[in-house]
């Protein structure tokens, strides 16, 4: 039997292969930052100063505008602003939101065996998300989570 436990990821392995591919696709559509060094920018150019450096890799974000090789994205908090497609992954990842922990079970229903807690700000891969429910895996502790509890999910989504 599995012991629920609590963790916290700082971060987890990146592959830049993937990462620009993240390009002509409808809009507004899910990707995730692909390194542990990108900034946001005010506007789709260099010369436009940087509102954040993130040094997380796996954060998701929201791309809602495409300018040549710049993508406008917004983040779990809503921040917006402007990052090269590069700097983009087309992994799917999510972050643990609301208040308290969120369960991560072992299948996609509430009756399910409760394998770990996850707090708020846990970033993780997502898989296998159907009927608001997706398979989160954080640093290797995986568990179904509810779409409800996480940002980087739209809202009736399906994902293989």
């Amino acid at each position: 039997m599995r012991r629920a436990g609590i963790f916290a990821i700082a971060c987890g392995a990146v592959v830049i292969a993937s990462a620009g591919h993240a390009q002509e696709r409808k809009l507004p559509y899910w990707a995730s930052i692909a390194t542990g060094d990108a900034l946001l920018r005010t506007g789709p150019e260099r010369t436009y100063p940087a509102i954040w450096r993130y040094r997380r890799f796996d954060l998701p974000v929201q791309v809602i505008q495409v300018y040549g090789n710049w993508r406008r994205v917004r983040e779990v908090d809503g921040t917006e602003g402007w990052m090269l497609a590069t700097l983009l992954s087309t992994r799917r990842t999510a972050v643990v939101t609301g208040q308290g922990l969120a369960p991560l079970r072992s299948g996609a229903s509430d009756t399910a065996p409760l394998n770990w807690q996850a707090e708020p700000g846990v970033v993780g891969r997502i898989s296998k998300c159907a009927n608001g429910w997706c398979l989160l895996d954080a640093g290797g502790k995986k568990g179904h989570i509810h779409i409800e509890r996480i940002w980087g999910v739209s809202p009736g989504e399906t994902v293989e």
